[in-house]
């Protein structure tokens, strides 16, 4: 090697082994971000987190991560921390319902940004994304390339394939609706524990037998590993542990820790009892990660969700 070539020249620092990467992560200090990093730490890689506080700076410095300071609305601070890294993983979102279509505009120019950098580079970018909406009613699989839903606007994998087309090694991590495990404060079970408290029932919409996909946010942290080192470009994965599961035996589940009743909501009646939660609570979404085991070798092995909510985790 040249005396000459510099550490940021180098793409990638080789082992025997493996191959190992500075990663910028988006979301860092996240549900599922945090997850991730301990993940990529575990394996050798070396980690630039994306802070927007003082609080997510130290949560990283404590994890053993680099901080790069910014936010997904900060365009140059991605610009900045992907030019740092050998490939990035986005898992930032703002979860902000109030303006949901204002937050997709913010994830889909993020990922833009981020692909404008890489570009040309063979630097991998792995894209968050959901199973939810991939083929409501029906089993979705991994091949199924959904339209953009003006009702529900994110379009992250549109985002993904527009910058794959500028060269940039894209794929993508659709998350289930349940992504659970211990701290889980903001997804839909704590949702779904919190209107039950709120009313004293736990309910579900008509029959219940409309389905969620769930996984334990662990496995969903090593399936993006797996993909930041392994993914086909262009590939879609499911991060779909349970491929099927009730919402009434969820809320059954819910009810029994709570010691409320559990009973059905009628579907007329279903905004008013969750607001602005009734369209997932509603939604029939199985979702199959068959293709994704076989091909990335992944293989979940944390606890289900049931058990996860049968252990108080979510009703402490």
């Amino acid at each position: 090697m040249d005396k000459s070539t510099s550490l940021k020249q180098l793409i990638f620092v080789s082992t025997k082994e493996k191959t190992i990467m500075r990663v910028f992560v988006t979301g860092a200090t996240g549900f599922v971000g945090t997850a991730i990093v301990q993940e990529l730490l575990a394996a050798g890689h070396q980690v630039l987190g994306l802070a927007r506080s003082d609080a997510s700076a130290q949560k990283l410095i404590e994890a053993g991560a680099e901080v790069h300071r910014g936010d997904l609305e900060d365009l140059e601070s991605l610009r900045s921390g992907a030019a740092q890294s050998d490939g990035v993983i986005h898992a930032g979102f703002i979860h902000d319902f109030t303006r949901f279509k204002e937050v997709c505009e913010v994830d889909k120019t993020a990922i833009e940004t981020i692909g404008d950098v890489l570009a040309g580079s063979d630097r991998p970018l792995i894209v968050t994304s959901g199973t939810a909406l991939v083929s409501p009613g029906k089993l979705a699989t991994e091949d199924i390339i959904p339209l953009f839903n003006p009702a529900w606007p994110r379009a992250s994998e549109q985002a993904a394939d527009k910058v794959a087309a500028l060269g940039v090694r894209t794929a993508v991590i659709r998350l289930s609706p349940s992504v659970h495990g211990d701290d889980d404060k903001h997804g839909f079970v704590p949702i779904l524990v919190n209107i039950a408290r709120e009313k004293g029932i736990s309910a579900y919409i008509g029959d219940g037998q409309n389905r969620w996909n769930a996984v334990h946010r662990l496995d969903a942290a090593h399936l993006y590993r797996l993909a930041l080192e392994n993914a086909e470009p262009g590939a879609r994965y499911h991060a779909s542990a349970e491929e099927a599961i009730t919402v009434k035996t969820i809320a059954e589940a819910i009810g029994k820790q709570l010691n409320f009743p559990v009973v059905p909501v009628m579907p007329e009646a279903a905004a008013e009892h969750f607001g602005w939660f009734s369209q997932m609570a509603a939604i029939d979404c199985p979702a199959s990660s068959v293709w994704t085991q076989e091909h990335i070798k992944w293989r979940p092995t944390h606890a289900p969700l049931l058990t996860d909510i049968e252990n108080s985790i979510y009703t402490k």
